[in-house]
């Protein structure tokens, strides 16, 4: 890790103070290290975010591709069945009227 030459000035109420050191303690961390790591868990945060939300995206795209698939396949049996039916219809042919 590159030495931290930059500083950030942070306004904080005591209590908050007080909390952030406690937890800092608790998680072993002195409070520059403390606040560093948990301003970049932001950013973080953001990406698991984002790559959620692609997750989410290619489910979302092939249920959409399977439903596509679906109804194409419904449609073309339907047209195989139509096409049954018309051979068939034009294979029956009326008897021939009688002359009365």
């Amino acid at each position: 890790m590159a030495t931290a030459t930059e500083r950030i000035v942070v306004q904080v109420t005591p209590q908050q103070k007080a909390n952030i050191a406690g937890t800092a303690k608790q998680l072993g961390l002195n409070i520059s290290d403390f606040m560093r790591q948990a301003a970049e868990s932001f950013r973080g945060a953001e990406d698991r975010d984002l790559e959620a939300l692609l997750r989410q995206v290619e489910i979302s795209t092939q249920q959409a591709n399977a439903a596509i698939d679906h109804a194409l396949a419904s449609v073309a049996a339907s047209e195989q069945r139509l096409a049954v039916l018309e051979t068939t219809k034009a294979g029956k042919t009326r008897p021939a009227r009688r002359k009365a």
